[in-house]
């Protein structure tokens, strides 16, 4: 009885780990976690007493958490000071499992915390623009697991400016002191932003498909520590790929807006990301938003040429390019004017239209409201007419087909 149970699973491990050749698939670094880096504006500081008059984090504990998309038996870490207005000074770093497995938790299972290294030593200084990656550390993960990562600045960066991601829609942790290896941290003061980390690497031989996006893609409207944007619900629905969220609130792809505009940012956080093998770009409603009405016909035709920018250096990395058309906006205060819809038209026929992008993905069509084209489904309108609630972000994400990432060779 029992031998054909074993024949059964080593069968499901041939058909996981051997592709069509009948070699086992290589395994090799790939993003599993990312985290666009912004520069940090003031509203989004590490609150007092964590931001001084020079500087930030001084004798100070940091502990965020992340959800990692791909599993394997070893990880490592990034960690970005792209707009930082001093080198960044890590004195000690370690990763643990978050308590329950949880986002957004300060504690973390105890015997689970693993120092984490640089060139075989404990701290390590990114310098001003760059960014830094861990050794390899044996720390296994599973695909959907959250993981904790803790930093431990003893001088703190000496500068005001400094790289975080703003809505990561997330809780951190900040305590005064050294406690990279407490699992617990009774009295921290909790923020909803990421502070330095920018991506978490895993051993695996997954792909990953980036997200290019602005704030619909990097969930404002989701809940707080519920991983429920639309890129979470595609990385639920896909088996031996990574999906990496490239996007912030406010993001345009021609002109900055938080953080650089795509066009800027592609080489950092598309082309040079690890493991990637396809791209998903929706982006555009800020550009078009933006844009007085007299200037939104040129800001379509711009976007346009744009786009197909992006598709000529990713084709050149080898990277496929999904287009999302862009969402609704009708009746939000600040972006709905006629002439602005008539660009968002524009672009989206631009899109639709077979021979542009490698695939469409009609969000447009997924997200309005049959009876009012130009507007929100209300089932999924957060209530700002342009960003969706959580209901809205499953919806986007399971519309997406999962045969659109395989690797046929």
């Amino acid at each position: 009885m029992r031998r054909p149970l074993v024949i059964f699973f080593l069968a499901v491990l041939t058909v996981l780990f051997v592709g069509a050749s009948g070699h086992p698939a290589p395994a090799h670094w790939v993003a599993t976690w990312t985290s666009m880096p912004q520069l940090t504006e003031p509203g989004n500081m590490p609150p007092a007493p964590f931001t001084g008059t020079d500087r930030v984090l001084d004798n100070a504990s940091l502990r965020e958490t992340a959800q990692v998309t791909a599993g394997g038996p070893r990880i490592r870490l990034r960690f970005s000071n792209a707009f930082g207005g001093a080198p960044l000074p890590l004195t000690a770093v370690s990763v643990a499992r978050p308590v329950s497995g949880a986002a957004g938790v300060s504690a973390v299972v105890p015997g689970s915390v693993l120092p984490v290294t640089f060139h075989g030593k404990s701290s390590t200084v990114v310098p001003q623009g760059a960014q830094v990656v861990s050794d390899p550390l044996p720390f296994p993960v599973r695909t959907l697991e959250n993981i904790a990562v803790t930093a431990y600045l003893a001088h703190g960066q000496a500068s005001t400016s400094i790289t975080s991601h703003p809505g990561s829609r997330t809780t951190s942790y900040l305590l005064a002191g050294n406690h990279v290896s407490d699992t617990e941290l009774p009295g921290a003061t909790p923020v909803d932003h990421w502070y330095f980390l920018s991506g978490i690497e895993v051993l695996s031989p997954a792909s990953a498909v980036a997200v290019i996006g602005d704030s619909i893609s990097d969930g404002r409207g989701s809940t707080t520590n519920g991983n429920d944007r639309w890129p979470n619900v595609l990385a639920a629905r896909l088996h031996g790929v990574s999906v990496v969220n490239q996007a912030a609130g406010g993001n345009r792809v021609l002109q900055d807006g938080l953080g650089p505009n795509v066009l800027a940012r592609l080489d950092r956080d598309l082309l040079s990301t690890s493991g990637v093998s396809w791209a998903i770009v929706f982006e555009g409603v800020n550009d078009i938003g933006t844009a007085t009405p007299a200037a939104a016909p040129d800001v379509a035709a711009q976007l346009i040429d744009a786009y197909d920018q992006i598709l000529v250096r990713a084709h050149a990395q080898d990277i496929r390019v999904y287009g999302a058309t862009i969402t609704p906006f009708g009746g939000n205060t600040a972006y709905d004017d006629p002439a602005r819809e008539e660009a968002r038209q524009r672009v989206n026929a631009w899109i639709r239209q077979p021979g542009h992008f490698d695939a469409l993905l009609d969000f447009d069509k997924v997200a309005r409201d049959p009876a009012a084209p130009s507007r929100l489904l209300p089932a999924y309108d957060v209530g700002d007419h342009l960003h969706l609630n959580p209901a809205g972000y499953q919806a986007l994400g399971s519309s997406v087909p999962p045969g659109l990432f395989r690797n046929d060779g």
